[in-house]
């Protein structure tokens, strides 16, 4: 099915269950542990054995020679394969950091060798005994001193964020100078890691030249097809299973390690192999998200209309990487003739810089909206009527480019009163309780809605039973459960008489997880060919398709009615398509709106943070199922809340690796930092964005938070922190005098 005109009305307009918050119906596997996670796929292959991986000692060099002997002697030891036994392996096309093989290191924690036992213990005791010597060479580990080399680099979008390296509208440079108010202001976001609960895990089996990996992973599609690359195996004798994910957040987007040293230590031993990548290696092994350094210049008028706005971001990578897309929302949320954006980007020896949960709107929005905060305050205008006076409906590089839906208006409007915002004092440092000085802070919210093409097979059994089969992932997002929802509706049928089959290779080619397009791509692929499978059902029962209505178990036209069973009593239905994405999101700006607004109380002493309310108001188009939808917005609340206080990755500037690589060191919020949070979703269905009228939300919830955590911080205390996580430490001296 080509998408190329916005959607009429359709059988989803129904809502009949679509937009029901109904609970996930993998919740009670979940729940109660039956649930299966790759590295607990006891039932997928018998025999399996254990696999270790060893990871390089040193950030930047080469392997000289790896001392294997007291290693092989131990017992219980399978197999041992090492980084100097093959070539280096090709790189995936989605792939920076070369996986393994060869003698250079590229990285710390590069896997340099695996090993296989016959119980875990035994493969890690081994991998602990293995002696590598190797060449250190100087590393480049520090951002700010490899700015000076920097180069403006594209990015090409893959996962969720794509921007020219430089873009300039009017005259930036003469309009600022000629500003009535400017700001000209710096800030910095860290290195952060994905930090999921399930760490990366696969357990790999081979049958003669046919390899089957048991994994966690986002995109099934991306991962057969770049471990295909990387092996040298041809992509139909490639395998993945992937039905329930324990967390992605962008890190399970490409291929890793797991499974590559997962397949070559099962073809070593010739049984399969199950390995799991331990905490520290999920933090310098895989990917994270880079740090930035953010320039942000804004000129305007006394009456407060921007006339000039610039935002310059710098971040690192390893040769041949990308750029962190921080200035991407800057291009489209506020209206302002003169504009300029430009990225950079310095070579690194770090681990690979990659797609985190909205990658470049996450961190690009912590810069931006502290500056529209700041701006405000030097116009004198309230921070939230100081973005509603910069709105803009179109594009404002292309005026006739106009946004299929825009509702950040009402958006920061409903969320305003719903929070008090008018009982706000603009003084900082004058709301008092006690000890703690209080505070609220707001920021708007911004993510581009992506669609991608996805499809999925759709089966009628003789039951009336609906299947749906897609290699569509849940990683904790409720893909089960809309996907299930789309074809009840679709179909006519109760959410009891469907069910949904997802992570397998073997099934039609989804959008997968990620990049905010995941959810709307792939029911969108269901309806496709749910559409398919009605025609078929109504040939088979002799109705006109175009006549007949799907309802309550049953198909009808006219006075005539027949159960849905009877079309496949005699033999089963299967239909399959895809949605295939037209030019729409050229001729129309599709993006994601919300208003965050926090509410914090701030240690008058020690400069401790605690949150005491949170609330998001948010309009991304029609909302699948409110419920799951909610989780997946206060989930990214609370990652807001993280990227504000305290996530941080270390770097050791000597050696060049992520200091507190573990869950001890690095902090991550708990339940006990989270306070009530509310979420509201304006009533919209947007007709360009997909068949579905729907829009990505996962991430939308996550853009803009960390700035209203530390805008509030400023409104309690007075005391403005650009550089991120705004740490007690940054607190402490500027605190107003207790008396």
């Amino acid at each position: 099915m080509k998408f190329e005109t916005p959607a009429a009305a359709n059988p989803i307009d129904q809502m009949k269950v679509v937009g029901r918050p109904l609970d996930r119906i993998d919740g009670p596997l979940k729940t109660t542990g039956r649930a299966p996670y790759a590295y607990e796929r006891h039932d997928a292959v018998a025999n399996q054995a254990y696999g270790h991986v060893l990871g390089a000692g040193i950030a930047k060099g080469r392997v000289v020679a790896m001392h294997t002997e007291a290693a092989r002697a131990l017992p219980g030891v399978l197999a041992i394969v090492t980084t100097l036994d093959m070539p280096q392996l090709p790189k995936g096309k989605m792939n920076t950091a070369f996986l393994f093989g060869g003698a250079e290191i590229q990285h710390y924690h590069q896997a340099i060798a695996v090993v296989v036992a016959e119980r875990f213990e035994q493969a890690r005791d081994a991998a602990a005994l293995i002696r590598v010597e190797y060449a250190r060479e100087e590393g480049r580990f520090d951002l700010a001193a490899e700015g000076h080399a920097a180069q403006p680099v594209d990015s090409d979008g893959e996962a969720g964020s794509a921007a020219e390296a430089d873009d300039r509208v009017g005259d930036f440079e003469g309009a600022f100078a000629q500003a009535e108010v400017t700001l000209d202001e710096t800030y910095t976001t860290p290195d952060e890691s994905h930090a999921m609960m399930e760490p990366h895990a696969t357990i790999a089996a081979w049958e003669g030249g046919r390899l089957t990996i048991w994994t966690s992973t986002q995109m099934v599609a991306w991962w057969r097809r770049d471990l295909a690359i990387t092996l040298g195996l041809k992509p139909e004798d490639v395998r993945v299973d992937s039905p329930y994910v324990g967390g992605g957040f962008g890190g399970k987007l490409f291929l890793r390690a797991d499974a590559v040293l997962a397949a070559l230590g099962a073809r070593a031993a010739g049984r399969p192999v199950k390995l799991a990548l331990a905490r520290p290696q999920v933090a310098n092994n895989t990917t994270h998200r880079p740090a930035t350094i953010q320039r942000i210049r804004i000129g305007a008028g006394r009456d407060g209309r921007i006339t000039a706005i610039a935002h310059e971001s710098l971040s690192g990578d390893l040769p041949e990487g990308q750029p962190e897309t921080a200035v991407a929302q800057t291009k489209l949320l506020y209206a302002g003739a003169n504009r300029l954006t430009a990225m950079r980007l310095a070579v690194l020896d770090l681990p690979e810089g990659n797609s985190m949960r909205a990658p470049g709107e996450a961190p690009g929005m912590m810069a931006l909206e502290i500056a529209m905060d700041e701006m405000a305050e030097r116009l004198g205008i309230d921070p939230v009527e100081f973005r509603i006076l910069n709105d803009t409906q179109v594009d404002p590089a292309d005026a006739g480019r106009s946004f299929s839906q825009r509702q950040l208006v009402r958006c920061l409007r409903e969320g305003a009163e719903r929070f008090g915002w008018a009982r706000r004092n603009p003084v900082p440092g004058q709301w008092r309780e006690g000890r703690w000085l209080r505070g609220m802070g707001m920021a708007a919210g911004f993510r581009n809605n992506l669609v991608v093409t996805s499809g999925a097979r759709v089966r009628l059994g003789a039951d009336g039973i609906v299947t749906v089969e897609t290699d569509m992932t849940d990683i904790g997002t409720g893909s089960y459960t809309i996907i299930a929802q789309t074809a009840a509706e679709m179909m006519g049928v109760g959410l009891d008489r469907v069910r949904v089959r997802l992570g397998d290779s073997d099934f039609p080619v989804s959008a997968g997880s990620g990049g905010q397009f995941g959810g709307n791509s792939a029911t969108a692929g269901v309806y496709a060919a749910c559409v398919k499978l009605r025609e078929a059902v109504a040939q088979r029962l002799g109705f006109n398709a175009a006549d007949a209505t799907f309802g309550e178990g049953e198909v009808r036209s006219g006075n005539r009615r027949v159960a849905l069973a009877e079309a496949a009593a005699r033999q089963e239905l299967v239909a399959e398509d895809r949605i295939e994405f037209g030019d729409l999101s050229k001729r129309f700006q599709q993006s994601t709106f919300a208003g965050h607004f926090v509410e914090v109380a701030v240690d008058a002493f020690t400069g401790e943070t605690r949150l005491r309310r949170m609330l998001a108001v948010c309009a991304a188009g029609r909302i699948l199922n409110p419920k799951t939808a909610r989780s997946q917005v206060i989930g990214a609340m609370t990652m807001g809340v993280g990227a504000a206080l305290m996530e941080e990755l270390h770097v050791d500037k000597r050696h060049g690796f992520f200091v507190n690589h573990d869950l001890a060191g690095y902090e991550v919020p708990v339940h006990a930092d989270i306070p009530r949070q509310e979420v509201v979703f304006l009533d919209e269905a947007d007709p360009v964005s997909s068949p579905m009228k729907a829009k990505g939300v996962g991430e939308l919830g996550l853009c803009g938070v960390g700035a209203a955590v530390a805008n509030a911080i400023y409104n309690a205390t007075g005391v403005r922190v650009r550089d991120y996580p705004v740490t007690l430490d940054k607190l402490l001296e500027g605190l107003p005098d207790v008396t």
